[in-house]
């Protein structure tokens, strides 16, 4: 008798955990169905040109931006700054600068919070603020939105994407924001660069200005050319595949 009960028992939980299998199968089904999928940013986009964008996350301070745009300028690159809303009002004149001199001025939140954490209403604006900021700072538009710190969830794409902005990633982590890493450490990691890349910087380091001149080498010795995220990306017809990579249709 024992044993007939123990039986049904394990046939029920079996049951259950069937069913419970087959609910979660058939809400993914509806999910993908109704377009309900994963949000993802662009980590790197494909081409066939070879070409790499080099950015520069912006947020705290500013001394060494003149001489980055120096080297900028003598290695003929152009390149990506998402600046926080809150850094451009303390440093206006570089803001211009970079903008005068043809580098994206980009999108880096209006005071760099952790976008997750956020409501959908405090999302927007720290996204709108930023921008309407830059625009009266610099006299210029941008539709690239980097999140504070790379910290993002569905939400915050999606808001960012609702309101014609295009989510930026990188594939290549420069670390030169680490406590400790040397140069050397920094130009390893860059030799890595391959067709595509978005590079991460910041400026305000102990390390980038100094080396960015051998980082630009470093890139056009492997065929690859340098040019902002506002001309690497695909604008039109793309997808991006599950690693953030932005690909044609």
């Amino acid at each position: 008798m024992f044993v007939i009960r123990k039986k049904t028992i394990v046939m029920a939980f079996l049951a259950v955990a069937l069913c419970m299998a087959l609910i979660v199968m058939a809400k993914e089904s509806i999910s993908e169905v109704g377009g309900s999928i994963r949000e993802i940013p662009i980590y790197s986009v494909e081409n066939s040109n070879g070409n790499v964008s080099i950015t520069f996350d912006c947020a705290w301070g500013a001394d060494d931006i003149p001489e980055i745009l120096r080297i900028l300028k003598e290695k003929n690159v152009k390149a990506t700054f998402f600046v926080v809303g809150e850094w451009a009002r303390r440093n206006p004149e570089e803001a211009r600068m970079i903008a005068e001199q043809g580098h994206d001025l980009a999108n880096h939140s209006e005071n760099h919070f952790k976008m997750s954490v956020l409501s959908r209403d405090r999302v927007k604006k720290e996204i709108l603020d930023c921008t309407r900021t830059i625009e009266e700072t610099a006299g210029v538009k941008t539709d690239l939105f980097r999140a504070p710190y790379g910290d993002y969830n569905d939400t915050v794409i999606s808001i960012a994407r609702q309101n014609g902005y295009f989510t930026i990633q990188w594939s290549l982590d420069s670390l030169d924001w680490k406590p400790g890493i040397t140069e050397d450490a920094i130009l390893s990691r860059i030799s890595k660069v391959s067709s595509g890349d978005i590079l991460l910087f910041h400026n305000d380091t102990a390390h980038t200005a100094k080396i960015l001149g051998k980082v630009i080498d470093i890139i056009r010795e492997k065929g690859l050319s340098p040019v902002p995220v506002s001309e690497l990306i695909i604008r039109d017809n793309f997808e991006i595949r599950h690693d953030g990579r932005q690909v044609p249709k």
